[in-house]
């Protein structure tokens, strides 16, 4: 008997987290592939058990589905290529090469990252609108018979690698950095040319991050919403995110159609995923040593100047453009601007606008909203990483694997698939979360729970078991053991991991979209119903705060990081 109950105390944990991982993400899932095979969609008092077939799955057979599935590929193909272009160019230039303001790329490199896609899809539109574009009245007002039009296919791939190059680049930047020298030395000693040692040693040593960091871009890209949304609509270009919400906003909605078209875009990401994990694991190379030698820098000669012109030049496109097409557009008191001229006029700029917008009841509840949903997802999303970390890898517990694999999951599934499913389930669910920020919450603890348990899992596993159990056996009960020891040693780790699900979860939109009501829209949701009511003032002044909100919040991350590190000394 005393055995049995040991067993089930043990079990406890598990269970639990499996309870919890089922609600966030498994049901979802599951009330999606149900209502993919319904003829009615999960509401109160029905999930729609009722005539399943796979009537759902004939929109496939509709040129629109079939052009946002062609759309969907080659978009994110186009944007992976150009992106991974991007990111390991200024990757080899930051961290292998003798290029003059490495610092300065370092920064160009990252510094998108701080843009949600949103906002860079929103001022681009305001930057290469053919007809009233900053950009196209500059060269109209200088006699240049040329219009840029970002509402088209390049356009839109164009956007999307400018805002998932630094995936790129933080990936290839560190495994460029942390390369072992000896090898490189060693060709050179051989007879190697500086170029060949680079083509036959160097890049293929980086190999398994420039892939992994394609195929992660090419799953991110294909699954975004917000930029084939800003970008793609004015030009009738479908992909599936947007396919899937024009589907969900048709009169009647067409929720279970949307749900048999989630479920493809689904299993494409599924795909892409596996390939990844085989990409990154195939081949690993020993490339850190601990001699603490540092690679050689690779002389540039006459390109030194040339390579630092187009890192300004991708910093200049990915955030100084678009921050001052924002800013011009929330100070204009003129919607309609024929030329850039009429913009020094007297009065043509104000701040007025920008202060209503500040000062305004919705946006001061919707920075509200964003702060409180982040703050607490990211709070609650570091504690059930570490729950969960710490059962994979610190217990013997039956079915840890099995955790292991339902925290990773929503890696796999779109955002704005995850939060279609969790629409149906709280609708259904006997609980008044629908329509209040508990259900924005648990979205986002939905969509980042794998980010935040790797976060958690490098950094416990770097902790040594050891002393913990020394503390145990020593009389200290395990979880006076687990909070006195295991948790210091990690709080650099977990600090870190807090930080990054409160910037995600900042810039989230396509988690939120079916899920906001008028009483809990978020800053991202409020530039999206500005954007989409035609309110492009608005839409530029919550954008420019919205960004000063994130800016303000990473200064916050960056202090707080940096106190975290020099107490943990």
């Amino acid at each position: 008997m005393s055995a049995l109950i040991g067993r089930l105390r043990r079990g406890l944990p598990t269970s639990v987290l499996l309870l919890v991982l089922g609600v966030l993400v498994i049901v979802p899932m599951l009330f999606i592939a149900l209502a993919a095979f319904s003829s009615e969609i999960p509401r109160p008092g029905s999930i729609g058990l009722s005539g399943l077939s796979f009537d759902n799955f004939a929109i496939f057979g509709s040129s629109q589905a079939l052009g946002a599935v062609g759309n969907s590929l080659l978009i994110a193909g186009s944007a992976s290529v150009l992106a991974l272009a991007i990111g390991c160019g200024l990757a080899f230039l930051a961290a292998r090469t003798d290029a003059p303001g490495r610092r300065f790329i370092y920064f160009a490199g990252i510094a998108p990252m701080f843009l949600p896609s949103l906002v860079g899809a929103l001022a681009w539109s305001l930057l290469g609108s053919p007809a009233t574009g900053f950009l196209n009245l500059l060269l109209h007002g200088a006699g240049l018979d040329i219009t840029l039009n970002i509402y088209s296919t390049p356009g839109l791939v164009m956007v999307l690698a400018l805002y998932y190059a630094p995936y790129a680049f933080l990936l290839v930047h560190g495994a460029l950095s942390l390369m072992n020298p000896d090898l490189e030395e060693a060709a050179f000693v051989h007879g190697g040319t500086r170029r060949r040692t680079l083509r036959r040693v160097t890049f293929p040593l980086a190999l398994p991050a420039i892939l992994g960091s394609g195929i992660l871009i090419f799953a991110l890209t294909m699954e975004n919403f917000p930029v084939a949304q800003v970008i793609g609509n004015p030009a009738q270009i479908d992909t599936l995110p947007s396919f899937i919400y024009r589907l969900m906003n048709a009169s009647p909605s067409r929720g279970n159609e949307a749900a048999a078209v989630a479920i493809v875009l689904t299993g494409v990401l599924l795909i892409v995923t596996a390939i990844q994990q085989r990409a990154v694991l195939r081949r690993k190379f020993t490339t850190v040593t601990g001699k603490g030698v540092k690679p050689k820098k690779v002389p540039l000669g006459r390109w030194r100047l040339p390579a630092l012109a187009a890192a300004v030049t991708y910093f200049v496109l990915a955030v100084v453009l678009p921050l001052g097409a924002l800013l011009i557009a929330s100070l204009q008191n003129s919607p309609y601007v024929a030329s850039l001229g009429q913009l020094t006029d007297p009065g043509a700029l104000s701040f007025y606008a920008l202060g209503e917008m500040i000062t305004s009841p919705e946006f001061l509840q919707a920075a509200r909203n964003s702060v409180l949903t982040a703050v607490l997802a990211g709070l609650i999303g570091t504690a059930l990483s570490f729950a969960l970390a710490y059962t994979v890898y610190r217990t013997g517990a039956a079915g840890r694997r099995v955790l292991e694999f339902a925290a990773m999951a929503p890696l796999a599934v779109p955002a704005i698939v995850l939060g279609l499913g969790l629409l149906w389930t709280w609708l259904v669910m006997p609980l008044p979360v629908y329509g209040t920020v508990i259900v924005l919450i648990v979205a986002f603890l939905a969509v980042f729970l794998p980010q935040g348990y790797r976060g958690v899992s490098a950094s416990i596993l770097q902790v040594d078991r050891d002393l913990e159990d020394s503390a145990v056996l020593l009389g200290a009960h395990r979880v006076k053991a687990v909070t006195k020891v295991t948790l210091p040693l990690m709080r650099v780790g977990m600090v870190s991991t807090l930080l990054l699900l409160l910037m995600l979860c900042m810039r989230e939109l396509s988690a939120a979209l079916f899920l906001f009501t008028s009483d809990t829209r978020l800053l991202s949701i409020l530039i999206f119903d500005n954007y989409d009511n035609g309110a492009m003032q608005g839409a530029a002044s919550v954008s420019l705060l919205y960004c000063g909100v994130i800016g303000i919040i990473a200064l916050l991350a960056k202090s707080l990081g940096a106190r975290t590190v020099d107490g943990a000394r």
